[in-house]
């Protein structure tokens, strides 16, 4: 019998030590891609607020190309370079800080916010630094701002990745879930 009881240790330190390093993976994975510098195109809206329409991972600095309407009507694009996205990240951060920003609120039924607070939503962790964006992805208003200014397939990929990762490492190393298994090994040892 001591032997089996060995056997069900071993297992059962293995079996906690892959969920350890698959939540440690994710965490990482997730911190990397907050970290990452992003090239977006941002589109305003017939409404006059911002949304990312596309989003893609760059080696070089962020930067975003932002497509408005002239009074015209017509399409023109400009460019952002990193240190302007950062700039009215960091306004839009005080703002969110001081409860006076869109972040704060719940997201309005018409899509977009104004385009800092797009931009902070989307990079504030490339673009302000791990800690910042942490603490900002505790907010459940900044998070569902965040997925609704972003209609990029990046981020619906990413985001994708990122719940089919969290549903798994929610799952034993056999597959079954913790509840079933603890079940099964308490019978096994007859407990």
């Amino acid at each position: 019998m001591k032997h089996i009881t060995t056997i069900g240790s071993s297992a059962l330190l293995g079996s906690m030590g892959l969920v350890v390093m698959s939540s440690i993976t994710g965490c990482s994975q997730q911190q990397e891609e907050q970290q990452q510098n992003r090239f977006l195109v941002i589109e305003q809206q017939p409404n006059g607020k911002y949304v990312v329409v596309e989003e893609m991972p760059t080696e070089g600095p962020s930067r975003a190309i932002i497509r408005e309407h002239d009074e015209n009507g017509r399409i023109v694009e400009r460019f952002m370079n990193e240190d302007e996205m950062r700039a009215l990240a960091q306004q839009e951060y005080q703002k969110v800080q001081n409860g006076q920003s869109e972040l704060n609120q719940e997201p309005s039924s018409s899509p977009g916010m104004g385009l800092a607070g797009t931009i902070l939503a989307v990079a504030a962790g490339s673009l302000l630094g791990n800690m910042i964006g942490n603490a900002l992805m505790g907010n459940k208003n900044f998070q569902r701002h965040s997925n609704s200014v972003n209609k990029s397939a990046y981020h619906k990929s990413a985001a994708g990745k990122r719940s089919a990762s969290k549903s798994s490492s929610k799952k034993s190393f056999f597959g079954s879930s913790k509840k079933s298994s603890s079940s099964t090994r308490s019978s096994f040892f007859g407990g």
